[in-house]
């Protein structure tokens, strides 16, 4: 039996949730543990500018409160009865482009880390991760960035730059012959280390427009379509370490 619930508004005490505005960051939490669920809920809704607009216990649920409520992000386990996260990941894909999905998985699988970014999760999050970034990735998320810590970065890079997947491998090589300038390459480790356009600029004494104007330049010479992308170029090529002076 399907297990899901919808809030019109945060139910935990004022003093849990604090005030939420109109510009709240709705989050739907699906995990088929519901102990993970009211611990996320606690968590979350501790912070003003969260909102828990509603649980589910698996993927059927999950998609159609996805559907009813429209939420901003979801937290998704990827192992739940029934239909597993992927099926409600490719049905979310498919019924809303704006709600962004964040896997919340104690698996450690690489495979199923790619599996989930290729089918287009905006963040992987390990559970056993600091609470403060789930937090933290939940924000990243909702404002348009790709949220992998270092470490799942990697692992998803490495992946994607197997003789198995042939087009990215190929990809990768084209984009030698493109090679960036030494404020482009601080660009990109920037951008591989999860900085934001206006946390960069801050860092680089510069403006956020020129910031983007840079960006524009870096995804036209690498043939880059996204930050993630960039990203895994980034890992691959050892620039995500790059000395920002």
């Amino acid at each position: 039996m399907s297990e899901a619930s919808a809030f019109s508004q945060v139910t935990a005490p004022p003093e849990m949730t604090g005030e939420t505005g109109p510009h709240s960051i709705r989050v739907l939490i699906s995990d088929d543990h519901p102990l993970v669920r009211e611990g996320l809920r606690r968590l979350l809704g501790l912070e003003n500018d969260l909102e828990i607009v509603g649980e589910a216990g698996d993927g059927e649920s999950t998609v159609a409160l996805v559907e009813k409520l429209d939420p901003d992000v979801v937290l998704l386990d990827l192992r739940m009865p029934g239909m597993d996260g992927f099926g409600a990941l490719q049905k979310i894909q498919q019924l809303s482009k704006r709600t962004k999905v964040i896997v919340l998985t104690a698996s450690e699988d690489k495979n199923e880390f790619v599996r989930a970014m290729k089918m287009g999760c905006s963040g992987i999050v390990l559970k056993q991760t600091a609470s403060e970034l789930i937090v933290k990735s939940i924000r990243r998320v909702h404002a348009g960035e790709i949220w992998l810590d270092s470490h799942t970065t990697a692992a998803v890079m490495r992946q994607f730059a197997t003789p198995v997947d042939g087009p990215p491998q190929s990809n990768l090589r084209s984009r030698d012959r493109s090679p960036l300038s030494q404020r482009e390459r601080e660009i990109v480790a920037l951008v591989a280390q999860g900085y934001k356009n206006k946390e960069m600029a801050e860092k680089m004494f510069i403006s956020e427009q020129t910031v983007k104007n840079h960006l524009h330049n870096i995804f036209d010479k690498l043939g880059v379509s996204d930050r993630l992308e960039l990203a895994l170029y980034a890992i691959h090529k050892g620039l995500h370490t790059e000395d920002q002076g």
